[in-house]
């Protein structure tokens, strides 16, 4: 599947539509460009599923969590910084990824050993014109 973002005001629609589309899949691994709305798209997400909170990017906390509007957990997760697998190993990746909680996974490049293979891969780039382009794939 793939989805044009021409602009800010488009994204919540499209986040919308993704989840429709992903339905009860959980753990998502984002793929671009360092400022190609990767954190944007999860803000959107966030919106989509009423989280109350600021969303931001957990680049030193490496994940953030978000109650959604149903009370369910959101995990938010930034490997940027990650250098090696075993980051993730100490502070227990398992408990996030396998608790049933939506997990975004920004940087998944680099834990692509620890990742389930349920997984939705998606891709963001950026187009000439500005205008973003998600594909999604699922494992």
């Amino acid at each position: 599947m793939k989805w044009k973002i021409n602009s800010l005001e488009e994204i919540n629609e499209v986040a919308a539509k993704f989840l429709d589309y992903v339905g009860d899949r959980s753990i998502f691994a984002l793929y671009g460009q360092m400022g190609v709305g990767k954190t944007t798209f999860i803000k959107a997400i966030g919106e989509c599923l009423n989280v109350e909170d600021d969303i931001s990017s957990p680049t030193f906390a490496i994940v953030n969590e978000y109650v959604t509007g149903a009370g369910k957990s959101m995990y938010h997760f930034d490997f940027y910084r990650v250098n090696d697998v075993s980051e993730a190993l100490d502070f227990g990746y398992e408990e996030y990824f396998y608790s049933g909680c939506k997990c975004f996974i920004e940087w998944p490049e680099k834990v692509d050993e620890l990742l389930p293979d349920d997984i939705v891969n998606c891709y963001f780039v950026e187009n000439e014109d500005g205008s973003r382009e998600l594909s999604v794939e699922m494992c």
